[in-house]
């Protein structure tokens, strides 16, 4: 049963931003596949979610007799091309780390384009010329951001020829998928304690057109939640900034009995903001600005989907997280 959570009467903002739960996977010319692991165990996760910051705090132990090493993934869901608000993105977030044990571990970003359809067409990219960077971050852009090159008319030609761009608007047509790899060793019979933190990236949500049905299925939104939306808007001349959160929770499903004990923290940065989302189990209030759930045995159905309201463009995104409950 999906649980609605909301909180305060507010205005709607937030981050269209997504990272993942840690994962077992393979990394090979066909790119990234997950697995299955029979001998690590999902302790622990702790995942604390604001639109400033988000970090998770995971507990893993290897129960079988014999050390372990595997690849690890911590994959961002895909992202359109053409529909980048934030000039701070570039396809990784502000500050991500990787700690183990409490030591920075280095990492592998990988990038990947694909088409409407699918296909991977990051080698097409990179044979016209771009970059990672300029995948990632498109020149679509350049001309407001200067932080990459703009499109040649000889690229451009080439790529609405491939269908990688479209003819009349100029914008590129593929997404893009960023995963973050690393190699985890896992001692037998030992607790690997594993923290990420990282800033959200910065997109608008919908406006007053976008509050359709799609919408409310995908944050549970009903008619208090418009209600109060309702209200916000009459004092702010029908004006509302709006944001949204991922998270892929479906990756804790790879480790060997999903995640056994999962605590998730939503966090607002004043008491008055809106908070909806859907997920299963019942939140608690821990304090004005914290709402917590606790789940044992989970294994997720889906990904995670926040919507949080009442941010104010204009006010200080310094991407440290409120303190959180002991």
């Amino acid at each position: 049963m999906k649980t609605q959570l909301q909180l305060a009467i507010a205005a709607l903002t937030l981050s269209n931003a997504a990272l993942a739960n840690d994962g077992i996977a393979a990394v090979g010319v066909g790119g990234i596949v997950f697995g299955k692991t029979d001998a690590i165990a999902m302790k622990k996760e702790v995942l604390n979610i604001s639109h400033d910051l988000i970090s998770v705090d995971y507990e893993f132990l290897n129960e079988s007799t014999n050390d372990v090493e595997e690849t690890i993934v911590f994959p961002l869901p895909p992202y359109p091309a053409a529909l980048q608000g934030s000039d701070t993105y570039y396809g990784q977030p502000n500050g991500f780390s990787i700690r183990v044990d409490g030591k920075p571990v280095a990492f592998q970003s990988r990038l990947v384009a694909r088409s409407p359809e699918g296909e991977d067409v990051t080698a097409q990219l990179r044979k016209l010329g771009f970059s990672n960077k300029e995948i990632a971050y498109t020149p679509a852009f350049a001309d407001k951001s200067g932080k990459v090159a703009a499109f040649t008319e000889q690229q451009a030609k080439r790529m609405i020829q491939l269908g990688l761009l479209e003819k009349e608007t100029r914008e590129p047509t593929w997404m893009v998928e960023v995963n973050y790899v690393w190699t985890q060793k896992f001692p037998a019979n030992k607790i690997v304690r594993v923290h990420h933190d990282y800033r959200p990236f910065v997109a608008g949500g919908p406006g007053e057109s976008g509050m359709h049905e799609d919408f409310a299925k995908i944050y549970c939104t009903d008619n208090s939640y418009l209600n109060a939306r309702a209200k916000v808007a009459a004092r702010k001349d029908g004006y509302i900034n709006t944001h949204n959160v991922s998270y892929i929770l479906t990756t804790g499903n790879t480790w060997k009995r999903g995640i056994e004990d999962f605590t998730l923290n939503i966090i607002k940065r004043k008491p008055d903001e809106l908070i909806s989302l859907c997920f299963p189990g019942t939140f608690k209030k821990i304090d004005a600005r914290t709402y917590q759930v606790r789940l044992l045995n989970f294994a997720p159905t889906q990904d995670l989907e926040v919507h949080f309201g009442n941010v104010d463009s204009d006010e200080d995104q310094s991407g440290v997280l409120p303190a959180l409950p002991k």
